[in-house]
């Protein structure tokens, strides 16, 4: 008998704890304390590309699975103040070591009245269409900035200033040195946002400029800070089913090794969707590149540059634009030049069942820069994807992509000889929330 009291009262206690928690929800609380947890488990099957040239189809084959694990712990006071810290662990199953770091970790306070805020610690900056500022989740490592952000957002329009300064250490001995190795390959970075966009968000754009310092990597000019700059502008309209977007970014000053930067890029895209169903798009990228010798055995000749013409995405989301395969602004040309990239695409998605969704796509690869003996056409990609999402917090996909290069590909990216490239790969995302704790101060601030 006592034994049932005592279950009789426990249930009491869970029935008052559910109702509290409740009447708090209800009256708006001002604080919220939140627990979720990431975790993004892909492998791949590759065969062929990535700078392999043998012959022998075993050594032409890859298999591996990685891992990206993250707990993300948050607190929200009202709608002023906001905190966050994701610690991460990546890596490849089997690895030693891995990769342990703190993915984000930022607070945020805003004015209400004024639209005013301020965001300070590691942060991901999405902007636009992230071409130029983005958070590219897929390469698992999800690349983050050091930053002070401030900013204005009221009615239609919002302003961002963005502010960097990186450092190895405390430079003890090296001054204010600063070489790549950390979270992002630049010394300074001062980013001047502007975009404006209608109530019924039927047309928005963006304005974008950049000051980006970095530490220099020319013997010639040892301690010495290069500084290059961006500037330009995305814009989007939206009448009815039709989306039609549009970028164009020029780049100048010094690059990391004092050479004059005159580079830039331009992007169209024609979305279609008639339903909520399926829709149809098609684009087209140039971004301009270096000229340069090339031999047919893959050596390179001499040149003399008296500026450097390739642009550079910088910090975007490179894996959604330019091929599902990668092989452009995420692995290097042949001796790191880049003659430039043309990417002319088509593609559609189509959702039959709820949580069901399939992806195609087909891309036309063409070099930039007319260069000595090389043909621009670089080859053919077909891609196409597949995911399901079982729950809120659970999804399945899986993708295959298939590339048919030409000896113009071969040889500026070293890819294997018989150049038919394939690449395939499924992914699990859970991400659930595991604590949410809502509550109100006893006394009133």
């Amino acid at each position: 008998m006592h034994s049932h009291c005592i279950k009789f009262i426990k249930w009491i206690w869970v029935v008052a704890a559910i109702m509290a928690i409740q009447d708090l929800q209800a009256q708006d609380p001002q604080n919220e304390f939140t627990i979720d947890a990431k975790l993004n488990t892909r492998g791949e099957i590759r065969v062929g590309g990535f700078n392999v040239l043998e012959e022998d189809e075993n050594e032409r084959m890859a298999h591996f699975i990685m891992g990206q694990y993250r707990l993300n712990i948050g607190y929200k006071r009202s709608d002023w103040f906001e905190l966050k810290l994701s610690p991460q662990f990546s890596g490849i199953w089997g690895q030693a070591g891995g990769n342990l770091s703190l993915s984000e970790g930022w607070l945020s306070m805003k004015h209400n009245k004024t639209g005013l805020f301020a965001k300070i610690g590691r942060q991901c900056f999405e902007y636009d269409d992230e071409r130029i500022l983005g958070y590219d989740d897929w390469t698992m490592t999800a690349p983050t900035h050091d930053a002070l952000k401030l900013g204005f957002e009221g009615y239609g329009h919002k302003v961002h200033v963005l502010l960097a300064y990186n450092q190895n250490s405390e430079n003890i001995s090296q001054g204010t040195n600063y070489y790549a190795g950390g979270i992002q390959p630049y010394k300074t970075m001062q980013t001047l946002w502007y975009h404006y966009e209608t109530p019924k968000s039927l047309f928005g754009f963006s304005l974008l400029g950049m000051n980006i310092g970095v530490q220099c990597k020319n013997s010639n000019f040892p301690d010495t800070t290069f500084f290059q700059q961006l500037f330009g502008g995305y814009v989007k309209l939206k009448p009815s089913i039709v989306t039609l977007e549009g970028s164009f970014y020029y780049q100048m000053g010094r690059e990391e090794n004092g050479m004059k930067l005159d580079a830039f890029m331009g992007s169209a895209k024609l979305q279609v969707a008639p339903s909520d169903m399926y829709s149809l798009y098609a684009g087209y990228d140039y971004l301009s590149g270096d000229q340069f010798p090339v031999q047919i055995n893959g050596g390179l000749g001499l040149i003399f540059h008296d500026k450097a013409r390739a642009f550079s995405p910088l910090f975007g989301s490179h894996h959604e634009f330019y091929g599902a395969m990668d092989f452009f602004y995420m692995d290097s040309y042949v001796n790191n030049f880049s003659p430039g990239l043309q990417n002319l695409y088509a593609g559609g998605s189509v959702n039959p069942v709820k949580g069901l969704k399939i992806d195609a796509a087909y891309h036309f690869y063409a070099i930039a820069a007319n260069l000595n003996r090389i043909k621009k056409p670089l080859g053919h990609e077909f891609e196409v994807g597949i995911s399901y999402t079982f729950a809120k917090f659970v999804k399945v996909a899986a993708g295959y992509s298939y590339m048919r290069g030409t000896e113009s590909m071969e040889i500026l990216q070293q890819v294997s000889q018989n150049r038919r490239l394939h690449w395939g790969w499924v992914m699990l995302t859970v991400n659930p929330t595991i604590f949410t704790l809502p509550w109100n101060d006893k006394k009133k601030q």
